[in-house]
């Protein structure tokens, strides 16, 4: 059972990138703009420098759908990536977040409140995580992992979900944003296409920290296993830009390069 938030190593994490990032001990340029453009309507906002990401969708009607709130301190941060684009917590109609983890979901609760929405919408494997404020599961077969497990912490003040997502459904998002469950890293996790501009945004089934793709941290997965396998559909999908929760995009060849780092990571398996 899902277990209320309790404060842990997890948040101690956070706040010291958090920390380094304001004081640009961690911020890499600091000319970054508040807000960077993927595709046509599409921005990434970054949170702590490329560490951490949240998307924005900008609708035709001027409506706003965010994806992934970062860290418990970082709607601030999101909030002057809206600014920057023209827009306002009030233009968001629509928060979808990738999976509960404190990095994606900490700043939940704050969006809600500041953009006056019922709550968020979430893969339903994930929901109760969500609703109660606290990680999903660690990968107890990972020692790391398994240390995680019995430490306090990991959680996120709870946030109300209004709409639970499942696999393959085509949400109406600037034209269609398609929904892949890509479960491992958490039960409910989600990768996403936005259709019409070709663009996926990943979540945390792969990273791209430092310009190069990895597997996420093993410790922090449910299970480190089924994250490679189930990662292998975005092998198979089209797109020409590939964004990350965890790290900068890739523009050019952006499918060709995942289905690269995907063949050769499972080379190594």
């Amino acid at each position: 059972m899902p277990q209320a938030y309790q404060r842990g190593l997890s948040d101690e994490f956070n706040d010291g990138v958090h920390n380094a990032h304001e004081s640009q001990a961690y911020a890499g340029p600091v000319s970054r703009p508040p807000a960077i453009a993927l595709a046509p309507g599409i921005y990434r906002i970054p949170t702590m420098g490329d560490f951490i990401n949240s998307v924005a969708l900008l609708e035709g009607d001027g409506s706003v759908t965010l994806i992934d709130c970062g860290v418990k301190r970082a709607p601030a941060t999101i909030v002057k990536g809206l600014a920057h684009l023209g827009k306002s917590p009030a233009d968001v109609q629509r928060i979808i977040l990738t999976h509960a983890h404190s990095d994606h979901a900490g700043g939940a609760a704050r969006m809600v409140d500041e953009t006056g929405l019922a709550g968020v919408e979430v893969h339903t494997d994930d929901a109760e995580y969500i609703r109660s404020g606290s990680a999903s599961p660690r990968d107890t077969t990972t020692r790391l992992g398994a240390i995680f497990s019995r430490l306090p912490g990991g959680g996120f003040p709870a946030t109300p979900v209004v709409r639970e997502i499942t696999d393959g459904e085509l949400i109406n998002v600037g034209g269609g944003l398609r929904i892949h469950h890509t479960p491992g890293h958490s039960p409910g996790h989600i990768s996403l296409i936005h259709e019409p501009t070709a663009t996926l945004i990943t979540g945390d089934a792969i990273w791209n920290m430092n310009a190069r793709m990895t597997w996420p941290v093993a410790a922090f997965c449910t299970s480190y296993r089924q994250n490679q396998q189930t990662a292998q559909v975005l092998g198979d999908l089209e797109y020409a830009v590939a964004a990350f929760t965890h790290g900068p995009e890739i523009r050019g060849n952006a499918r060709e390069q995942v289905r690269d780092f995907l063949q050769r990571a499972t080379k190594k398996q």
